[in-house]
C-alpha cells in the first residue's frame, strides 16, 4: 500500500473510532469515505459497535453500504444526523471546502447541514492556503439551463465547462440527472461564502461545491519520519 492509501486508511479508522452505539451516521463519497464504511461494517459485524443506521451522500455509497450490510435510512426519514463523515477536495485554514470531485456534492451537503457534528476525513495533500488555486469549483445546473449558466458564472469571473464523462459519451449526470460546471477563478476564491451564495441565486443552478462553515474537525493523514499517522484539527 502506497502512502497516500496509508493516510487515507489511518484517517478512516480514526474517524469510525468517534462512532458511539445508536448513532444515525452520515456516510461520506469517495475513496477515504469508502475505507471509513468498510471500517465501519467491520465493527458492526465484530459487535464492537451496535444499533448505527447509516444516511448516505451517494448512490456508489448506499451500494457499498447495502453490500456490506449496514443499516440505512433515506435522508428525508431523519430529523438530525449525530455524526457525519466525509472528504474533500480541498481544505483551507478556515475549514472552508471544495467537495463534488465525485458529483455528489447536493447530497452531501444535505447531510452535513443536518449533522450534529461533521467531520472531514483528508491526507495532507487536501490542505490548501486558498481555494480553487488547483481544483475547479463543481456548480450542479439544471440541463436546459447549463450554457445560460455558464455565461452568467463567466460575468462572476469563473471560467467553467460541463465535466465530460470518461467512459462513456457526453457529459457526466448526477444522481439528480443534472450537469457538472467545473469553474476556475483566476485568483482562486477570496471570500468562499460571497461566493456560494452568490451562486447559489443564479437561475438554474441547483448548489454548488463549496461547503462553508459546516466542518467541525478536519483529520489529516501526515507521514513523519516514514510513519503514518493522524493529525485532528478542530475549529478554535
Amino acid at each position: 500500500m502506497d502512502l497516500q492509501n496509508q493516510m487515507k486508511q489511518a484517517v478512516a479508522q480514526a474517524a469510525v473510532d468517534q462512532i458511539q452505539n445508536g448513532m444515525i451516521l452520515g456516510l461520506g463519497s469517495g475513496s477515504t469515505a469508502a475505507l471509513m464504511i468498510e471500517a465501519l461494517a467491520l465493527k458492526l459485524k465484530s459487535g464492537e459497535i451496535k444499533d448505527v443506521v447509516g444516511v448516505t451522500t451517494s448512490f456508489q455509497g448506499e451500494v457499498l453500504a447495502t453490500e456490506l450490510g449496514i443499516p440505512l435510512k433515506s435522508l428525508s426519514s431523519v430529523s438530525e444526523i449525530d455524526l457525519a463523515i466525509d472528504g474533500a477536495d480541498e481544505v483551507d485554514p478556515k475549514f472552508q471546502l471544495i467537495k463534488g470531485g465525485g458529483a455528489c456534492h447536493v447530497q452531501e451537503k444535505l447531510v452535513a447541514a443536518l449533522a450534529k457534528k461533521f467531520v472531514v476525513v483528508v491526507d495532507s495533500t487536501k490542505l490548501v492556503t486558498k481555494l480553487n488555486l488547483d481544483f475547479k469549483l463543481p456548480v450542479e445546473v439544471l440541463p436546459s439551463a447549463w450554457k445560460q449558466v455558464q455565461k452568467t458564472l463567466k460575468n462572476l469571473g469563473g471560467e467553467g465547462n460541463l465535466r465530460m464523462a470518461q467512459k462513456k459519451a457526453g457529459p457526466i449526470v448526477t444522481d439528480q440527472g443534472n450537469l457538472i460546471l467545473d469553474l476556475t477563478f483566476s485568483n482562486g476564491i477570496e471570500q468562499p461564502e460571497l461566493l456560494e451564495s452568490q451562486i447559489n441565486n443564479i437561475p438554474g443552478v441547483l448548489e454548488n461545491g463549496l461547503f462553508v462553515n459546516l466542518t467541525d474537525e478536519v483529520l489529516v493523514g501526515k507521514v513523519e519520519n516514514d510513519e503514518v499517522g493522524v493529525e485532528s484539527l478542530k475549529k478554535i
